[in-house]
């Protein structure tokens, strides 16, 4: 995909954004089939600390939490907040979601069932902050997305990307099995997109020091990062055989682990004018 310009800030970075996208047979994800492992995986690192330590919040703010899931985030944010609204498109997310709250006593939660990208104003209203943890890196309409979040916000915007050491390992797998690496776009694609639009954002990276680490191969094969699901036989053998090489036992823990295998994270956020 070419385009031929003279200025560089006439790029389109939102077709760039579509276009690799569009090339990834596995962005999309079954998060009805996900959501009941998923808490226990989301809690593995110490991002949900990361990500609090830099959101910039108080007791009076309403926040907009788009792609919230099972509430790993939306939780304890409604602790620091006046109001959370959660939006997910997993009906069992946001069951477990529910289900959470009413078990915790939190009552300022409130959640609607849609894709976030068809999210709109005159749907959801004004927010003080709106945050997309972690939501974002499969959306394709990106540049409308970002103009709605944009549009919602009174305060400020918190996203979190993929970092570009995120899928270090799986990477390393698709290279042994010969299959091709095809990699979500970049977060400074939608750093330009912002650029282009007139937000000129701040861009940090979440230092992320927990590696991942595992009971036994199985469970390191059933991480959620490696697809199972498309997967045929043969590669699920070879994926065995792989972490079987990669990974070692922690002495101290007893778990296996491989210092590649971390989460990399990027936060780009911005102060409403």
């Amino acid at each position: 995909m070419k385009q031929c310009i003279e200025n560089p800030n006439e790029l389109k970075w939102d077709e760039f954004w579509a276009y690799e996208l569009e090339q990834k047979e596995d962005r999309g994800k079954d998060w009805d089939k996900a959501a009941a492992s998923f808490h226990k995986r989301a809690k593995k690192d110490d991002y949900h600390d990361l990500l609090f330590s830099k959101l910039i919040i108080d007791e009076n703010d309403s926040v907009l939490d788009l792609g919230c899931g099972e509430g790993s985030i939306t939780l304890p944010l409604s602790r620091k907040v006046k109001k959370v609204t959660g939006v997910d498109s997993s009906v069992k997310m946001l069951e477990l979601l529910n289900e959470r709250a009413e078990e915790l006593g939190i009552n300022n939660v409130e959640t609607i069932l849609k894709p976030l990208e068809d999210i709109t104003y005159e749907e959801v209203g004004a927010h003080d902050v709106v945050l997309a943890s972690r939501s974002l890196n499969g959306i394709i309409p990106i540049k409308k997305t970002l103009e709605t979040i944009n549009k919602i916000a009174n305060k400020y915007v918190f996203i979190t990307l993929f970092g570009p050491e995120n899928w270090k390992i799986e990477g390393e797998f698709n290279e042994y099995i010969g299959r091709e690496n095809k990699h979500f776009p970049g977060h400074n694609y939608l750093f330009n997109i912002l650029f282009n639009m007139g937000i000129y954002a701040n861009v940090e990276r979440l230092d992320i020091k927990a590696y991942r680490e595992y009971d036994t191969i199985e469970e390191a094969m059933d991480n959620g990062k490696f697809r199972l699901d498309l997967l045929d036989d043969n590669e699920k053998d070879k994926l065995k055989e792989y972490l079987e090489k990669i990974l070692t036992k922690n002495p101290e823990t007893g778990k296996l682990y491989n210092k590649k295998d971390k989460a990399d994270w990027i936060l780009i956020w911005w102060k409403k004018e």
